[in-house]
């Protein structure tokens, strides 16, 4: 993309404020859920689907929404996602019943994931420089962790003064305006159209498969596993058989794309399972109320914001993304540890606020230098398409995590000897289920360090690779 550096920083702040509405719709909608179910009258189980429907569809359609976007124009895909979940949000605030939430929570997700699968690869190609691509990955990213820890906070004070409905609500004049500027300040590319490449069979099998993975996840459902894995079977099938596939296998045949985006899942699973299990150890264990909840986990997003807007992108500018993913990755397996180690009756200033700072220096590196490594070795033709399978690791990742972490949390605080007081047992699960997220960081140490040590050339000829970008950041400068 050839632009003005304003453009550029123009385009990229409308792509972080849609990120923004994701990441706070999701933090405030998990704050609200027991408003919601009290005022709608929803079960314990069918509460869940407020979260779980809009996971499913966002995660299904990621990978086609990034194909999408490579075909018609990424702007195009974007401005319509971001559309539809501007109307869906209306929906929401003003449905009268719990099925109708549920409903506009799917149209949410589909909305979402339209937008969301092709900012990655968007940025990628307005900043294709290694240096000013780790500073807009690091805005990027700082854009995410600003949205957590607002939404915390922001989810109990608008539920608390003005009820669950205005948190859907007030996504809808931050909607239009986020779309009225995205129609004038993103770089509109063209496309080489749905005729070549658009497979809608594999579009229905890959979305299905991916719908169907991500509710086993989340629900440990045998039967939508099996489901998931015929699905995505026979989206490879029809993929090798189509005259226009959905997406060429010999991008998704890449071992670096994999190996990366193994990685990803470990570290998103990692941080989408950290903040749920330590919600309910300051609750459950701390005796904190979610607006106190909501203020103890602010120094994480705080240190991740700060970090990765100032440091990250020097340190990945001068040394490259792999090294700086490497000691990232290092201090998230510290601090996960140290909240393992936290006694039965933790002081917060001594016991857990060192490990929150810990691994939000650690978050604060790593999340950009994945990202990037994730998207190493993608032509400009391709890039929505990575993009989408990138976000659809993070979605997948975060889904893994809960559901492990939870049931890992659960299992052991059930097996505590008949007698032992309840907060005591408590601990003992969430100190399990953060020994088991440690695993995930040190599994995604040794990815990166034993698979990940050369990037990749692009995946098309003739076109400027992303990853010359990368590989020349890795080496150190002349002295």
């Amino acid at each position: 993309m050839s632009a003005s550096p304003k453009a550029r920083a123009g385009a990229l702040a409308v792509l972080c404020a849609m990120s923004l509405m994701i990441v706070l719709d999701s933090t405030i909608v998990a704050v609200a859920v027991p408003d919601i179910q009290r005022d709608l009258g929803f079960s314990d189980a069918g509460v869940a689907w407020v979260v779980n429907g809009y996971l499913v569809a966002f995660a299904g359609l990621l990978l086609f929404a990034g194909r999408l976007g490579d075909l018609v124009g990424a702007w195009r895909v974007f401005l319509a996602g971001l559309g539809v979940f501007t109307v869906a949000s209306l929906l929401c605030g003003f449905a009268p019943t719990a099925g109708a939430l549920i409903a506009g929570r799917f149209l949410q997700g589909a909305g979402g994931a339209l937008a969301a699968a092709v900012v990655l690869g968007m940025i990628v190609r307005l900043f294709p420089g290694p240096e000013e691509q780790a500073r807009a990955m690091g805005i990027y990213s700082f854009t995410q962790a600003g949205g957590a820890a607002t939404g915390f906070v922001l989810g109990g004070v608008l539920t608390d003064a003005l009820g669950w409905p205005v948190i859907f609500l007030i996504n809808v004049p931050i909607g239009l305006a986020v779309w009225l500027a995205g129609r004038r300040l993103l770089p509109r590319e063209a496309g080489p159209g749905v005729g070549r490449g658009l497979d809608l069979p594999g579009a229905v099998l890959i979305t299905a498969g991916l719908s169907s993975g991500v509710y086993a996840i989340v629900n440990t459902a045998p039967v939508a596993a099996t489901a998931a894995v015929l699905f995505l079977a026979g989206f490879v099938l029809r993929q090798r058989l189509a005259r226009r596939p959905l997406i060429a296998l010999r991008v998704l045949a890449r071992p670096w794309l994999l190996i990366a985006n193994a990685a990803v899942v470990l570290v998103f699973a990692t941080g989408m399972g950290f903040q749920f299990m330590n919600a309910l150890f300051v609750q459950r264990v701390m005796g904190y109320d979610a607006f106190g909840t909501g203020l103890a986990f602010l120094p994480t997003p705080i240190v991740i914001g700060l970090v990765s807007l100032f440091v990250a992108p020097r340190l990945t500018g001068r040394f490259g993304p792999r090294p700086v993913l490497i000691g990232g990755l290092t201090l998230l397996f510290a601090g996960v540890l140290l909240l393992h180690r936290m006694p039965a009756a933790p002081s917060y200033w001594a016991d857990m606020f060192p490990p929150l700072i810990i691994m939000g220096l650690g978050v604060g590196v790593t999340v950009p230098s994945i990202i990037m490594l994730a998207m190493a070795g993608a032509a400009p033709a391709d890039t929505g398409m990575v993009s989408g399978f990138s976000n659809t690791a993070q979605q997948a990742g975060g889904a893994l995590g809960l559901s492990v972490l939870a049931i890992v949390a659960a299992t052991r605080t059930a097996a505590s000897e008949p007698g032992v007081p309840e907060v005591v047992a408590l601990h003992a699960g969430y100190s399990q289920a953060f020994l088991v997220a440690a695993g995930f960081v040190l599994a995604a140490l040794l990815i990166v360090v034993l698979a990940l040590r050369h990037t990749p050339a692009t995946a098309a000829q003739g076109e400027p690779p992303v990853t010359a970008a990368l590989g020349n950041a890795a080496a150190p400068p002349a002295r």
